[in-house]
Order: C-alpha cells, then sequence, then structure tokens
C-alpha cells in the first residue's frame, strides 16, 4: 500500500516545487529582512520573528537566480540542525495530498539543482512538481554559517 504525503506547493522561478509538510514550521509573508554584513551572497539576511531571530535564505540566489520579492513572495520556516530558517520562495500556494505510487524517481539534473536535493517528481494533470529535500539543501559549512548569523544576533 502507497503511503500518502501531503507536500507544501511552492514556486520558484515558474517552476513547482514540493516540501513535506513535516519539515514545515510556518508560512509568513516577507517582513523588513536585516542583512547580514559579510555572510554568503543567498543569505538573505535575518529576522525577528515573535522574539526569535531567524536567518532567511533567499533560494533564488541559492540556484544561481535573480532575486525578486513581490506581493505573493512567502518564507517558508523550517526546523534545520536546531534552528529555524527561512527559504524565501516566489508564492506558496497549496498542500497537496501525494500517493507514494505518484512519486518518479528524480531526473540526474534541473537547471542548477544537485540530483542529490531532489526527492523525487510529481506528474499530475499537466503539472510537473519537483519533490526537494529542504534538510539537504544546504551544505554543512553553510548551516554552520546560518547558525553563526543567529547566534551572533541572537
Amino acid at each position: 500500500m502507497a503511503v500518502t504525503k501531503q507536500m507544501v506547493i511552492f514556486e520558484l522561478n515558474q517552476e513547482e516545487f514540493g516540501i513535506d509538510i513535516n519539515n514545515v514550521k510556518e508560512i509568513i509573508r516577507p517582513e523588513e529582512i536585516r542583512p547580514v554584513p559579510q555572510s554568503s551572497e543567498f543569505i538573505a539576511g535575518i529576522i525577528n520573528l515573535r522574539g526569535e531571530i531567524i536567518t532567511i535564505v533567499d533560494l533564488r540566489k541559492k540556484f544561481g537566480l535573480e532575486s525578486e520579492v513581490d506581493s505573493d513572495t512567502r518564507i517558508i520556516v523550517v526546523e534545520l540542525a536546531k534552528a529555524k530558517v527561512g527559504f524565501i520562495v516566489d508564492t506558496a500556494s497549496e498542500v497537496l495530498r501525494v500517493e507514494g505510487d505518484e512519486i518518479a524517481p528524480p531526473p540526474k539534473r534541473i537547471e542548477g539543482i544537485q540530483a542529490d536535493l531532489l526527492q523525487g517528481v510529481v506528474k499530475r494533470d499537466q503539472r510537473l512538481i519537483i519533490l526537494l529535500d529542504f534538510l539537504g539543501l544546504l551544505s554543512h559549512e553553510e548551516v554552520e554559517e546560518i547558525q553563526q548569523v543567529g547566534e551572533e544576533v541572537g
């Protein structure tokens, strides 16, 4: 029997991606993001979310795309190495139930995304949804940098 997963669907550069809902703490609208000097280019900065300092990663920059923020932009907050991290995405549109047998193996590479970050793809109607491993999205060194940014300001 196939296992049903719930995926949060978001867009980045007109591509649809999914992340397991169990990894998502919350989805928020961007607020004032304060830049952090001398941090990696993909780190947009930090926010104060109800008294907790959260490092924000611009997923467009992480994937080598031009950064864009508009009224549809959202931040997906996940727990990563015992710290909350926010990822800026173009939109976060829905929660989708996906049957395990709907998930096809991932292609070798999709526009600048390493294969080990892909958990699979879901083909539904005319849609192609790329399932990402958010927890593997950042290297060990990048996670350490994000933790340091949070500690320095927190």
